[in-house]
């Protein structure tokens, strides 16, 4: 009899994987001798789970251009039948789900092409996925794998497509080759022109968001983000190179060496190079790897020599020529090997991994948050797609003090209150404390990002459990229909009033701004308050109900006053309360800008602010295009090109009309030392030591003039339109230690006076010093017109929210008080 079952066994087996093909045989060529579509690897993956009981294949979301996101779970059939079990008892082992489990299942997470021209790894997920399936079916037994074959379908589209277009017949190995050089912006970000591996902790892209929703409901215990890097250096695998976060557990120290041991068994077996622990570490939150460390996980990155530049094959400076076939090759073998170490000890990364979720060791208890409800709102949706708990308190809360940085009590009427004793109050500590702690300065990332900072609130880190109760929800008509109105005052504090001007903008409501405090009917409305008056709308008959009804929407509270008569000036009429004409806003881009810098700007206008730009490539752009336009903005980028002599001197008789240029980050490099810019740049001391420091002592010698992603503390003048709805304190994230001077004329808006002063992350002794008595946001006037200096981007990753108003008041507030002459 058991001879019988076990034929029928052996016969259904066989009937079930009839039908299956290797990758080769389905797309009918060797996998590494083309790049695929992403349509076509779906069809790959729809096939294998038409044909294997031991896969199924979900659809998780779409891109920005309707590319399907989709993942794989792969186990044995057996597993597969009891799947929502073995996902649900993984999380009520960790407290995620009500009841107890204790399951010795390991569950593998494999992420590929998150950079889309890192393109060898999605080839590599259809190759493991079949040899996972036909080969390696003992591993299964007690390991489910999850495979995301592409987290980045139009970034890998993007490249693929213009490879196979512009490629040799055979391929071309020579590094000059058309096809080893993209044009720009390269296949590397996503749609929006973001790197989708800083953007999990901050989820600002559709990819993230969607992402996060599957990852949540798994929390795997092994993370593998696949990548790959410069065409010399040959592969890269855990562990991980210092700094490590300090909640990381010695247990994921650990596993992480006896990964990186199980590879380099198969890598030596082969003759294949690699290197450990040098270059990426694990502090940033927001990677492929940190963040799942930071979610209990074995995070790790694998990096594989080629990039966008490798194409098929080419030439390295080593004279050996790198092929597809060799990359896929070995993140196939790390791939596997990583389901191989994880089956091996599953039953100890659950037991670690349920460790990892105890939290009654972290110092602070709570982080409490107080200020702008807007932003408050905003962090909470954050927090709510990481599915971290949080509550409220009207209590007296005594701890560290972010903003002064000492001990003190406050009392904040319904302030935030997230907890660390909860499942994910790692995490919490990850995002909220005032300054992540440093084994090694040198990083490959950002060293500071604390959300109260990021979003513009203020936090108190409390040693106890505050009390708290449930957030609430009150999205009823803040205003009721009043009519005989001399006008509507509504506050300027956040981007959800600028939302609701640019609403009323474009229902043709004419709306000011005071340039001045106001007073009506008792109560004070600050500078950069919006005024809307019958007056400027007297021939819109619905001018109540559609200034009413577009409040409501966006949950603003409008103050209505029968006089334009102010309790003291000015009033209505006054020339400090200035309208706002919508201005025609030009971009540039191209070769030259920063793709990322660009990216944010075209995102934020997009999707965020919702106001049209027209955007214009370097490749074409001159001056006598912005006759139609009132503002141009520069991303961060290289313009010397773009802004010669004779483009300069177009470029200010546009501005003497009455032109505006906003200028971020490295753009304003194109102004400095030039006539009638205002702008010049601190000088730099050289050292005579620095010239005599031995050969391996000088990258740690560098150290000293970084500036690694820090937070530091900005003084305003916000009564300055530019700092509208600001105090008089900002805390600016820098990512580099290059400063300008104090303007002599025009109007210093953010500044450091004196010594720079860092609240958070690193920065080197003489990049410090460099940044005393600097400039950050400024004004100069140049006829009619303006130029706005941005040091710090305000928008970087998107994810430092309270910067965004910064530009908002550039386009709308500064100088825009008539239309270009």
């Amino acid at each position: 009899m058991t001879r019988i079952l076990l034929s029928f066994f052996i016969l259904c087996s066989v009937s079930v994987f009839a039908q299956l093909k290797s990758p080769s045989d389905f797309l009918g060529y060797e996998i590494g001798s083309e790049f695929s579509r992403h349509a076509d690897v779906v069809r790959y993956f729809e096939h294998v789970a038409t044909n294997s009981n031991m896969v199924d294949y979900y659809s998780y979301g779409k891109t920005n251009e309707r590319r399907p996101l989709t993942y794989a779970v792969v186990s044995t059939a057996a597993n597969l039948n009891a799947i929502e079990k073995i996902r649900t008892d993984n999380l009520k082992q960790i407290g995620l789900m009500e009841g107890s489990a204790n399951p010795e299942v390991a569950i593998v997470w494999l992420s590929y092409n998150v950079h889309g021209n890192e393109a060898s790894s999605t080839e590599a997920a259809m190759q493991t996925l079949y040899e996972l399936i036909t080969e390696k079916q003992e591993w299964l037994q007690n390991t489910v794998v999850i495979i995301d074959p592409c987290l980045n379908p139009d970034g890998r589209d993007r490249y693929a497509n213009w490879y196979n277009q512009v490629k040799a017949t055979p391929y071309n190995v020579k590094q000059i080759a058309t096809e080893h050089n993209e044009p720009w912006p390269g296949g590397r970000p996503n749609h929006f022109l973001f790197d989708l591996n800083r953007d999990w902790a901050w989820a600002t892209q559709v990819e993230s968001k969607q992402r996060l929703k599957i990852y949540n409901m798994w929390m795997p215990h092994i993370h593998v983000d696949f990548h790959e890097q410069g065409i010399n250096e040959p592969y890269y695998f855990a562990p991980a190179a210092e700094p490590y976060h300090e909640i990381i557990s010695d247990f994921q120290r650990d596993f992480q060496t006896s990964i990186g041991k199980n590879h380099a068994k198969y890598f030596d077996r082969e003759g294949w190079l690699f290197f450990t622990r040098e270059r990426f570490d694990l502090l940033y939150p927001s990677y492929g790897d940190t963040y799942p460390t930071f979610m209990g996980a074995i995070g790790m990155t694998y990096e594989q020599a080629g990039h966008g530049r490798a194409g098929l094959g080419i030439n390295t400076d080593e004279g050996y020529v790198l092929t597809l076939k060799d990359r896929v090759a070995h993140h196939v073998t790390t791939g596997l090997s990583t389901v191989e170490i994880s089956s091996q000890n599953a039953g100890q990364l659950n037991s670690e991994f349920r460790g990892f979720f105890q939290n009654g060791n972290l110092k602070y208890k709570s982080y409490v948050v107080s200020g702008h409800p807007d932003k408050i709102a905003s962090l909470t949706a954050l927090l709510d797609l990481h599915e971290i708990k949080y509550g409220f308190t009207d209590s007296k809360v005594t701890g560290f003090n972010f903003v002064t940085g000492t001990n003190t009590s406050i009392t904040a009427k319904h302030a935030l209150v997230v907890p660390t004793n909860q499942p994910k109050g790692k995490m919490v500590k990850v995002l909220f404390e005032q300054e992540a702690k440093l084994s090694e300065p040198l990083t490959y990332d950002i060293t500071a990002w604390s959300l109260p900072y990021a979003y513009g609130l203020n936090c108190v880190a409390s040693l106890v459990n505050v009390p708290m109760t449930n957030p609430t929800q009150n999205l009823g008509p803040l205003n009721g229909l009043t009519k005989g109105n001399a006008g509507y005052i509504a506050p300027w504090k956040s981007l959800n009033d600028a939302s609701f001007l640019i609403e009323l903008l474009e229902a043709d409501i004419k709306v000011r701004f005071s340039e001045k405090d106001l007073s009506f009917g008792g109560q004070k409305f600050n500078k950069g308050s919006l005024v809307i008056t019958k007056s400027d709308n007297r021939k819109n008959k619905q001018f109540d109900q559609m200034v009413t009804k577009i409040a409501n929407k966006h949950q603003r509270k409008l103050y209505a006053t029968k006089t334009s008569f102010g309790d003291q000036k000015p009033d209505f009429g006054s020339p400090d309360i200035k309208l706002i004409n919508p201005p025609k806003i030009a971009v540039l881009k191209g070769e030259g800008t920063s793709s990322l810098s660009y990216g944010t700007i075209w995102h934020f206008f997009e999707t965020q602010l919702q106001y049209p730009i027209t955007s214009i490539d370097t490749g074409y752009f001159g001056v006598d295009d912005l006759s139609g336009f009132d503002i141009l903005i520069l991303p961060s980028g290289w313009y010397n090109s773009v802004l010669g002599d004779s483009a300069m001197d177009d470029l200010k008789s546009w501005i003497r009309g009455g032109g505006k240029v906003i200028a971020i980050g490295n753009s304003m490099r194109v102004f400095s030392g030039k006539d009638g810019f205002n702008l010049e740049e601190n000088d730099s001391e050289d050292e005579d030591e620095d010239k005599l420091i031995p050969y391996e002592k000088r990258e740690r010698s560098r150290v000293k003039n970084f500036v690694t992603g820090s937070i530091y503390e900005v003084t305003l003048d916000n009564s300055h339109p530019m700092a509208f709805g600001y105090d008089s304190t900002y805390f600016s994230l820098k990512r580099s230690s290059r400063s300008y001077k104090f303007m002599d004329s025009g109007y210093n808006v953010g500044y450091i006076n004196g010594d720079a002063k860092s609240v958070s992350g690193f920065s080197g002794k003489a990049a410090k010093a460099k940044l005393k008595n600097s400039l950050v946001f400024g004004e100069t006037r140049m006829g009619s017109g303006s130029v706005i200096y941005m040091v710090d981007d305000v928008l970087f990753r998107s994810f430092w929210e309270n910067g965004k108003l910064f530009l908002v008041n550039s386009i709308f507030f500064v100088n825009n008080n008539k239309f270009r002459i």
